[in-house]
């Protein structure tokens, strides 16, 4: 049986979001418009595993690298794959500050390549994500696009790391980005 919606009479808010079904899909709202993406494949998650598994190998103490927790911005409420906490970020409620996160990684699908290209690193700029990066799935492998927050405040590209590339990103720590080591 699908799954009858009806949208308030209002901008989507973090309640209605409580009132969505746990059913694998990600549900965002972004601007107060609510945004359905089809559930994370096979492939897409084993990229996220690797990828988290390498920032958290790199982590220095203090910090977090965690997977689909809810970055709250504005009238908008974003769930990037992988999250990177400042130290002594909390992460006792359901969406964090903006301003306790460093890093915010999005693994693109068919589903949400738009949005992780064009929408949603400006939402995380604004918000002050000092750091975005973007894995393209490839039929060559992944690339990680880097990109870093500029003074106008938005994102300019630091490096695209292709597959057989394996080079140190500095933001928000030092660490491996080495395409070819990750599941596709």
């Amino acid at each position: 049986m699908a799954l009858q919606l009806t949208a308030p009479d209002r901008p989507w808010g973090e309640a209605d979001l409580h009132a969505l079904p746990d059913d694998r899909h990600r549900y965002e709202i972004i601007d107060g418009s609510l945004h359905i993406s089809a559930p994370l494949d096979e492939p897409h998650q084993r990229l996220v595993d690797d990828i988290v598994g390498d920032l958290r190998t790199a982590v220095p103490p203090g910090w977090r690298a965690v997977c689909r927790v809810g970055l709250h911005a504005g009238a908008s409420y974003l769930v990037p794959d992988i999250t990177v906490l400042l130290p002594a970020s909390p992460l006792a409620n359901t969406w964090v500050d903006p301003a306790d996160v460093a890093l915010v990684v999005q693994v693109e699908s068919p589903s949400s390549r738009r949005l992780d290209r064009c929408l949603k690193p400006g939402l995380y700029a604004e918000a002050g994500v000092e750091s975005y990066w973007r894995i393209e799935r490839t039929s060559k492998g992944p690339v990680a696009h880097l990109y870093t927050r500029a003074a106008a405040g938005h994102y300019e590209l630091h490096r695209s790391v292709h597959p057989g590339q394996c080079v140190t990103a500095e933001l928000p720590y030092a660490v491996q980005v080495a395409p070819a080591t990750w599941s596709l």
